[in-house]
């Protein structure tokens, strides 16, 4: 309490800062955040046995697959593994609205038994990155895959499907 008012001294207000994927470039760095890339316009979509289904758990390897799975970047190392995939996914906006504008995924086998998987980590950072830079890369996925993945863009806005770009529906086979 401050003597004069008789009320309750209030508390300085520090401005919270957020935090985020910083990446410095050959520039000076300035500050706090400078230079980070905003991952709210990602999204993690898991494809396993045909089936494909958005989980945020995977941007920090804590999908639903991924837990309890002790990961090697040797594939002999999972002789039993199930392929699954990430696709990351970048939303983009333009004068008419959203749409799908980047795309690309990685590999994985996961040996649920075993409790073992193989991923190269490298990889899902690089095409985490190509994402975000308007890339589509999905030609490493199968027919069943490329379906799966077509189906959930499409199921889960269609307006935003509508107005992706071509090469994308192109590469996903509609």
């Amino acid at each position: 309490m401050t003597e004069q008012e008789n009320t309750p001294a209030q508390p300085e207000v520090k401005e919270k800062k957020s935090l985020s994927l910083n990446v410095v470039s050959n520039k000076k760095h300035k500050g706090f955040g400078a230079g980070s890339i905003d991952l709210s316009d990602v999204a993690c979509v898991m494809i396993d046995q045909g089936v494909a289904y958005i989980d945020v758990g995977a941007m920090h390897a804590k999908s639903k697959i991924e837990r309890g799975i002790k990961f090697t970047p040797n594939k002999e190392d999972t002789p039993n593994g199930r392929q699954c995939w990430i696709v990351w996914v970048a939303v983009g906006r333009n004068e008419e609205g959203s749409y799908y504008a980047g795309a690309t995924a990685c590999e994985m086998l996961i040996d649920t038994e075993a409790r073992r998987g193989w991923k190269i980590l490298a990889d899902h950072v690089n095409r985490l990155d190509s994402a975000l830079k308007r890339r589509y890369m999905v030609d490493n996925l199968g027919d069943e895959e490329k379906a799966a993945l077509r189906k959930l863009l499409v199921e889960h806005n269609a307006e935003w499907w509508e107005r992706t770009p071509a090469e994308l529906k192109d590469a996903l086979g509609g």
